[in-house]
């Protein structure tokens, strides 16, 4: 999954760890993701947390795809910071899974919440 996808390579997302539902990635808020506050945009943070989402409910080799997505942001990102997100499987059955994220900044402090919802689709994410 990771050498095809091109936009997590392009955000500069760090993959940290993955497995049985579960992901941990981090990138860096640069310069060109800052909105017109100066602090890091809604947008990327998003992207961070739905990244680590993909690769949480994909852990288990089935193809999952998302079929929503919710953040909220409770404090802001700074231009420089590293954050982290962190997703956890909530709930899998069948073909429909439940994962929440949580983004922190390299202080510790909790910058959003994310919660996404995935079904499967037909195929596995390593070859057989």
């Amino acid at each position: 999954m990771w050498r095809d996808d091109r936009a997590a390579q392009d955000l500069g997302v760090r993959l940290l760890s993955v497995g049985p539902g579960e992901a941990r990635l981090e990138m860096q808020v640069r310069p060109e993701m800052a909105n017109g506050h100066g602090i890091g945009h809604g947008g990327f943070v998003y992207a961070l947390a739905d990244t680590a989402f993909a690769y949480a409910c994909n852990s288990r080799n089935q193809r999952m795809v998302a079929a929503q997505g919710a953040i909220t942001y409770v404090a802001p990102s700074h231009v420089g910071e590293t954050l982290t997100a962190h997703a956890r499987e909530v709930h899998l059955r069948g073909r429909g899974g439940v994962y929440d994220v949580s983004v922190f900044n390299r202080a510790g402090e909790r910058v959003a919440e994310f919660r996404g919802h995935c079904r499967a689709i037909p195929g596995s994410v390593l070859p057989a």
